[in-house]
């Protein structure tokens, strides 16, 4: 932190400008009383930072902090500081087109009823989903129930459904660490997750697009407000776009520049992003739209005002992605494995300087990580590597050579006199995981991770520490939020539905059931069959005419049901029924309280 420029207080006179009133209190509340959103309880952060955080993760909580409604440019506004992610507002001739509705209805309806208070009742008149995350669509109900334009890049529906579904009991659960949803909002506990404060927890809903953005340069009117659009596919999400308000001269930049570096990975889990294709996008955008933006705004964070700060923040951003991939594949390619990589590479002193590329929500560490999957996977080429134990056998081989469960944790004594609390961590682990009994063991290793997590400048290794510290003390905290909302299920295509069926199917269960239904969708006019066999559940469309065991003639709202244990009431059947039984007898349950910090 001695190297940063402390005096520089910039940021905060851009996360003020614009200020035009909070909503007080701002706590927003589901239909049953439930708190979906609490920014009060960050008022903490007022405070000078204290020991138990690092001072640059302080200082980014701070200014994501605020929130209220902020004029970003003349007829166009932000809500910020009610959920993870901002909602924009761009009055039009008529009413007005929400950007990205936040992740919860409840909250979306709150930035809605706030911009109302102050610049008067307008209607929405369409809303425009930049990615496929769902703090960028879920709230979209708090704003309109259809009727309405709503534009996203190609791609989104299938993207934005799958990711929810496929893995998404695990990403849940992950991401009750990652957000620390269990923590205490305080000085010591959660201080927010860098891209903002908290994801809300309220009803998350989704509206179809009615209109898909093919290529940039595409231009679109709504409401009378002109739009030209830049897809950016795989950068910070699989379907993304920026987009440029050329009347306005404002440039949204969804969120891939944001003002800290970003996940190429996320440790909530997600697939590796290109890194190569993120920094070529930035530079893009500089020559697509600079001379043409007189502020640039994202879906995350405060906006950047004047053209040539807009420029050096669009570059500063790109050579960050840039370097990160460049120098991590030049040190792959002299041998160096994933960690090895993430412990030698430095960003530039130019990049350090800048407040916005430091790693509050992604980080250097598991970023290059991240680049190393993305080429090389997850082996390192060391054959003791291939084939190792899993953790808890593992564990208790290594506690065993290291004299048992007391000469581990002496051992870790040792080294957290030292200070060396990430191996004490790894030593402490292994006791863990080999006795997870050991109370000792467990004590000392949730003291060694609430040092970690207080020492970190990224909120979500502070996160995780502090959550495995309260796990080890506690016990599993179970995620809350439902994976599977109705309209994203709705969302899913007939394939992706399958899909979801196929990968809940128990393979060793499985291997002596041979069955096929063929289910025709009536609503669509389609005929898919799906087959069990060898443990597998194969999907097919427009199959041939051959018998198979069961037929259904059902709805896709039907199918849906199914999916979401209803039954087969009001579904015509033809053959065995017993069948969809058997096939229901072989489907897993996901776990949704799995454990992390402990076997």
């Amino acid at each position: 932190m001695a190297d940063l420029p402390l005096h520089d207080q910039g940021d905060f006179a851009d996360a003020d400008r614009g200020f035009i009133a909070k909503l007080s209190p701002a706590v927003v509340r589901t239909a049953d009383g439930r708190v979906a959103w609490d920014g009060d309880s960050y008022d903490f952060l007022q405070e000078d930072c204290p020991e138990t955080a690092h001072p640059g993760l302080w200082r980014q909580s701070r200014l994501c902090a605020r929130q209220g409604l902020y004029e970003v440019t003349s007829g166009v506004y932000q809500v910020r500081g009610l959920d993870l992610s901002n909602m924009t507002l761009v009055e039009g001739d008529r009413g007005v087109v929400v950007i990205d509705p936040l992740i919860s209805t409840e909250c979306a309806a709150a930035a809605l009823k706030l911009y109302r208070a102050h610049r008067g009742d307008r209607p929405v008149t369409g809303v425009i989903y930049t990615h496929t995350h769902v703090d960028h669509f879920g709230g979209v109900r708090g704003v309109t129930d259809g009727g309405v334009p709503i534009l996203a890049p190609a791609g989104f529906l299938e993207q934005a459904a799958s990711e929810r579904v496929y893995a998404g009991h695990a990403m849940t659960r992950r991401a009750v660490y990652l957000y620390g949803r269990a923590l205490p909002r305080s000085p010591d506990g959660q201080i927010g997750c860098g891209l903002g404060m908290a994801a809300s927890t309220g009803t998350v809903s989704l509206i179809p697009p009615t209109l898909d953005l093919t290529r940039t340069g595409q231009e679109e009117t709504i409401d009378g407000i002109r739009m030209i659009f830049q897809l950016t596919p795989g950068a910070q999400a699989p379907a993304e776009m920026n987009l440029l308000l050329p009347d306005r001269r404002a440039l949204c930049l969804a969120e891939n520049a944001t003002h800290n570096q970003h996940n190429l990975l996320s440790l909530r889990g997600a697939a590796v992003r290109d890194a190569r294709a993120w920094a070529r996008y930035l530079t893009e955008a500089v020559s697509l739209f600079a001379g043409r933006a007189d502020v640039a705004f994202a879906s995350h964070h405060w906006p950047t005002w004047g053209g040539e700060a807009i420029v050096r923040f669009l570059e500063q951003q790109r050579d960050m992605y840039a370097y990160l991939h460049d120098q991590t594949l030049r040190l792959i390619n002299k041998g160096l494995t994933g960690p090895e990589i993430a412990e030698a590479l430095r960003m530039p002193p130019q990049l350090e300087q800048a407040w916005h590329t430091h790693g509050y929500h992604g980080s250097v560490s598991h970023n290059v990580k991240a680049v190393y999957q993305r080429y090389l996977g997850w082996f390192d080429g060391n054959p003791a590597h291939l084939w190792e134990h899993p953790p808890r056998e593992s564990a208790i081989r290594y506690v065993e050579c290291l004299g048992g469960a007391a000469g581990v944790v002496a051992f870790a004594r040792r080294y957290i006199d030292e200070n060396d609390l990430r191996f004490a961590a790894q030593l402490l682990n292994h006791a863990v995981f080999a006795d997870e009994g050991n109370k000792e063991a467990r004590d000392l290793l949730a003291e060694v991770y609430t040092r970690l997590g207080h020492g970190a400048e990224n909120a979500t290794w502070r996160n995780f520490y502090l959550m495995g510290a309260l796990e080890l003390a506690d016990g599993i905290v179970p995620a809350t939020m439902d994976v599977t909302s109705p309209d994203l299920l709705a969302a899913l295509s007939v394939e992706q539905i399958f899909d979801s069926i196929a990968i809940r199917v128990d393979g060793p269960r499985a291997w002596h059931e041979r069955l096929a239904i063929d289910w025709h969708l009536t609503d669509l006019g389609e005929r898919h069959r799906t087959t069990l066999c060898n443990g597998v559940l194969v999907q097919q469309r427009n199959p041939r005419d051959d018998d198979a065991d069961l037929t259904l003639r059902l709805t896709k709202e039907q199918l849906v049901g199914l999916l979401a244990g209803k039954g087969v009431e009001g579904v015509e059947r033809e053959g065995n029924t017993a069948v969809l039984q058997r096939l229901v007898a072989v489907l897993d349950r996901p776990v949704p309280d799995f454990a992390i910090v402990t076997a």
